[in-house]
């Protein structure tokens, strides 16, 4: 019976928004729960404070007995704050966050005396199991051992009564099981490499930061009509259901008036982010019904990910006091738009300087585009590993689909900055003469702030786009962890910040030529060698995808193909000499990563064909049963005529059974290559036989279950539909 459907219709329609007003300003309130350098100064001692900074601000080590009075101090700001336990809160390669909660207490050997107790030991390193977290072979299940280790550069911080303390995860034998490890020797190397670059233009710089400002898209949906959804709630999106007759076609609902549960469980939401220091700052309606955004202001790149990762779990905490279920996949309907999370990335230096906003001077502007085009040279490069960081089950859905960019990696810099790269391509080789020198200066270099000011459109098919002062990495997916994406990017520009400048100075040393001569020389050359990378038109369009294969662009349609390049000689290379992952750490990665797309597909398979049989079938067999009764009935009244008379229903009687055949037999051979596919034992074939053989099923069991809805009588239909989850406030 539909009863469920109707009940959670029911409770949906009659929830009034709950009262929340906010304790106190936005400025007041941000980071009042966090270990910050404000709590820092009250509860340490000179030398402890003097070793977590140094920890954050230059990576030295913090000897182990301050970390016993640094324990001491955060211990005592937090039960000042009424905290009971502790956590170190660290990110295994599940995609998601993981910690254990211990409490601040301890008794006498005889239990006659407790005590609250934290030290450095336990401040510095806890050790749980590694086995249990995917490893990719790294960690036997009979090899239980891991180590969680504290990361200072990411502030302890307090969730309800909890301590939690960022760390990360290492294996017993050295290896990284987590994405924070990886993401912090990335952002160490693109710190080394972009220093040294900018010792060509300002021999103060001492450090480079990544920067990272992420947009987080998400569905809001009643809490009572999500759970009314088994496949909502296994799978995070819907498996079946026909479009509503009203969706996002009129867009009515893109920056329109937030509804009132929605903007009351956001006020909440960012109060509790506020508390946490996550600076979040814009909320907007997006383009499909209960769909939004949040945006916060720009952060250190490792800080930036763990805000990401924490206000991913607080806003499903907060949706639970509201009756919503937040929905994070990036396409949880079909037929309206998917959702992602733009990953803006900069480089800022301790000098105040942004290396990709342009300024007012020569030099300045030198130093912008040294950044600019090696940021565009290595995405040339490695466009087919950046499109693997960002390959999910989940994001296949979203790239390509005409909502979101394509699979296909381009660069998109605007018409304008087009035409400088243009005019330094024509740069003479070798020494420059005094007049080309003035020329590029005033005429080109100088001019590129008022160039980029008229250059104001924006391109919205671009994967990845230059917008100002800034990229953005247009296609990472709404569900995942920032850090993959963050690790490759800082990377491959890493690596050919690093590689500039050996070009550079031996065209210095060598050719004997003057620094902006080199630079420009070099500059020149990878302008040439990037041209296929970059593009100005629409990634939807078919052309495109033509215009790309003739320039040897990679089109990774599907997460097993584009996956390959996560474990390509290219990657293990890079890694490896860039000291950001050994052979083990990439392969296991492609390991894991692989596993868990099978995984999934393989749970969406069993979903679907759970729901389809064992809903949908007898929903339409309950509704043909009455159509059966009908022109029972009819023949018994009128005869013969029933046949005129029931002339519709016995159409109606014959195509519910043809869908219920085709139901039923797609299921079955969805199943039996199922099993085929599970008797696989390489990973990269388990994963393409569910890609190839068991997903395509899925769209045309869904057909046959839609064409059912639209059939099948609205009483009797089990299964709460678009029109409710998607339009239901």
């Amino acid at each position: 019976m539909a009863t469920l459907r109707f009940q959670a219709l029911k409770e949906a329609s009659s929830r009034k928004s709950i009262l929340f007003e906010e304790t106190d300003r936005k400025s007041i309130l941000f980071g009042s729960n966090v270990f910050n350098e404000k709590a820092m100064k009250q509860y340490l001692t000179s030398d402890a404070l003097k070793a977590v900074q140094g920890a954050v601000l230059n990576g030295t080590k913090i000897d182990r007995k301050l970390a016993d009075y640094i324990a001491m101090g955060m211990k005592e700001w937090a039960l000042s704050k009424g905290v009971t336990h502790y956590t170190h809160w660290f990110q295994p390669l599940t995609g998601t966050t993981a910690e254990k909660h211990d409490a601040f207490f301890e008794t006498s050997y005889d239990g006659s005396e407790s005590v609250e107790k934290f030290g450095g030991g336990q401040l510095v390193q806890q050790e749980p199991d590694a086995s249990s977290f995917p490893n990719g072979g790294i960690r036997n299940t009979f090899e239980a051992r891991g180590y969680t280790a504290w990361d200072p550069t990411s502030p302890a911080f307090i969730y309800g009564t909890t301590l939690c303390i960022p760390t990360v995860f290492i294996s017993y034998t050295g290896e990284a099981l987590d994405n924070k490890i990886p993401l912090l020797r990335a952002l160490s190397a693109i710190d080394e490499a972009a220093t040294e670059v900018c010792k060509y233009f300002d021999k103060n710089v001492k450090k480079v930061t990544a920067t990272l400002g992420w947009e987080q898209e998400y569905f809001l949906v009643d809490s009572a009509l999500a759970n009314s959804r088994p496949d909502l709630i296994m799978t995070g999106r819907t498996l079946l259901g026909h479009t509503s007759a009203k969706g996002q076609q009129l867009d009515d609902h893109y920056f329109g008036s937030i509804p009132t549960r929605a903007l009351t469980y956001m006020r909440d939401l960012e109060q509790e982010c506020m508390l946490l220091g996550i600076p979040v700052k814009t909320r907007h309606n997006e383009v499909a019904p209960n769909q939004f955004e949040l945006a916060p202001i720009f952060e250190e790149t490792n800080l930036a990910v763990d805000h990401n990762c924490l206000l991913m779990d607080v806003m499903q905490k907060v949706a639970e006091r509201h009756d919503f279920k937040v929905l994070f996949h990036e396409k949880p309907f079909k037929g309206v738009n998917g959702s992602g999370k733009h990953n803006n990335w900069s480089l800022a230096t301790d000098t105040g300087v942004n290396l990709l906003s342009p300024s007012k001077t020569p030099m300045s502007n030198l130093q912008f585009l040294a950044f600019f085009i090696n940021t565009i040279k290595a995405v040339n490069d490695y466009e087919s590993l950046l499109r693997g960081s960002i390959a999910t089950a989940s994001n296949d859905h979203r790239l390509g689909a005409n909502e979101a960019p394509p699979a296909i990696i381009s660069v998109f810099i605007g018409e304008q900055l087009t035409k400088v790269l243009a005019e330094l391509e024509g740069v003479t080789d070798g020494k420059l003469s005094p007049e080309e020198k003035t020329d590029l200066k005033l005429n080109v270099v100088g001019k590129i702030p008022e160039v980029i000011l008229d250059n104001t459109d924006r391109n919205r098919t671009s994967p990845f786009a230059f917008t100002g002062n800034k990229f953005e990495f247009r296609a990472v997916g709404s569900s995942a962890n920032c850090s993959n994406a963050m690790t490759t990017l800082n990377t491959i520009v890493a690596k050919q910040l690093k590689d500039f400048k050996v070009e550079v100075d031996a065209l210095i040393d060598t050719k004997g030529l003057k620094k902006d001569e080199a630079i420009f020389n070099v500059l020149r050359e990878y302008i040439k060698l990037s041209k296929k990378i970059l593009f100005e038109g629409d990634g939807y369009s078919d052309a495109w995808e033509k215009e790309a294969a003739k320039r040897g662009l990679s089109n990774h349609k599907t997460t097993p193909e584009a996956l390959k390049a996560r474990a390509s000689k290219q990657a293990l290379d890079l890694f490896s000499e860039m000291g950001i992952m050994n052979h083990v750490e990439v392969e296991a990665r492609y390991e894991i990563e692989l596993e868990e797309y099978t995984k999934k597909i393989q749970i969406e398979g069993r979903v679907l064909g759970d729901l389809s049989q064992n809903h949908v079938i007898p929903t339409a067999i309950r509704y043909q049963n009455t159509l059966i009764e009908n022109v029972k009935g009819l023949k018994e009244i009128f005869g013969d005529e029933f046949k005129t008379l029931a002339k519709e229903q016995i159409i109606l009687i014959r195509e519910v059974s043809g869908h219920i055949e085709g139901i039923n037999s797609k299921v079955e051979a969805m199943t039996n290559e199922r099993k085929k596919a599970n008797h696989l034992t390489n990973a990269q074939e388990m994963a393409e036989a569910y890609c190839n053989k068991v997903k395509p099923y899925f769209e045309e069991i869904r057909n046959h279950c839609d064409k059912l809805e639209l059939l099948v009588d609205d009483e009797t239909w089990t299964l709460t539909k678009y029109r409710e989850l998607l339009l239901t406030k």
